[in-house]
């Protein structure tokens, strides 16, 4: 129902604008002219952006066993395809642990649980960037007789930094989360499972934030030169920043991932149509990296959950 009603939502605000014909004809224009070069960037750089993450989980289950690269990377895959239908993709962990021995597959999913906390670390300390950014450069075009529209930027601009600088805090002190399963009574059964968490050095730790960020500006890279392929004009770091809050909104937003589109596409047009008219080619980026992000490597993924044995042995 969030899907269809944001898809109607987004259909009707591109066919009541003006110059929707004269949209599509640029960015028709723009791909002939620039050729598909872009489109096939965006393709090759799916790979290094699941392959980044498929490194951080080989070297996050590490301690659990040894895993090829090959083996982590279809691990990957076959997460994003479990994790289409799940609320935040939490499918994605149920997908990766069927390739490890069963003795470590709830262990693992601590593990990958701390490499999903090692990325969003990077979205929120990009998103904030971002978002200060935008307070000081976008200011609310209406104002109130009893509070300034600005002063709830500025809120929510302070909370942030305050959360931040809390999952940083306890990024650093995973063991503060063993105590509290440790001093809960019906946590205590499940502290065998998480004990892995500990076992991170800080240096380990920071390799994590380090791959975490390479992978973001990877990601964030194929949008940008998708919306310049379909003929968006913009600066790129003014891009980039706005489009790190679009991720940061996302990270805070819980959907699933068909309805995730249609909210993408809405916090995609509010952010990025400040830098551009050109609604068209924001939302056919949107759904291009949908397909290309998610979709189609779903797909892979689900070819190569058919030769998994879930049990491998008693």
């Amino acid at each position: 129902m969030l899907f269809a009603w944001l898809t109607y939502s987004i259909y009707h605000q591109l066919v009541n604008r003006d110059n929707l014909q004269i949209s599509l004809e640029h960015m028709g224009d723009s791909l002939r002219r620039k050729g598909w070069a872009g489109v096939a960037l965006v393709f090759i750089l799916m790979f290094f952006n699941w392959g980044l993450e498929a490194r951080k989980w080989q070297k996050l289950v590490r301690l659990l066993e040894d895993v090829s690269f090959f083996k982590a990377f279809s691990a990957i895959l076959s997460g994003v395809s479990l994790s289409i239908n799940t609320p935040n993709r939490i499918g994605e962990y149920g997908g990766r642990i069927l390739y490890l021995k069963n003795e470590n597959k709830l262990k693992a999913i601590a593990a990958t649980i701390v490499g999903s906390f090692s990325q969003l670390i990077i979205t929120i300390i990009f998103g904030l960037i971002g978002l200060l950014y935008y307070v000081n450069n976008f200011p609310p075009s209406s104002e109130s007789i009893f509070l300034d529209p600005g002063f709830w930027h500025k809120l929510l601009l302070s909370v942030l930094i305050v959360i931040c600088a809390l999952t940083v805090l306890l990024y650093f002190r995973l063991q503060i989360i063993l105590w509290v399963f440790d001093k809960v009574p019906f946590l205590r059964k499940a502290k065998v499972y998480i004990e892995i968490i500990v076992q991170y050095p800080p240096s380990e730790l920071r390799y994590l934030l380090l791959l975490s960020a390479f992978r973001y500006i990877v990601f964030s890279a194929q949008y940008l030169i998708l919306l310049d392929a379909l003929g968006m004009e913009f600066m790129w770091w003014q891009g980039f920043l706005l489009n790190s809050v679009i991720y940061l909104v996302m990270a805070g937003v819980p959907t699933i991932a068909i309805a995730e589109l249609g909210v993408r596409g809405k916090v995609s047009i509010f952010f990025l149509g400040l830098l551009s008219t050109n609604t068209m080619a924001i939302i056919a980026a949107t759904v291009g990296i949908w397909l290309i992000n998610l979709v189609l490597p779903a797909f892979f993924g689900s070819v190569l959950l058919l030769g998994v044995k879930i049990f491998k042995e008693k």
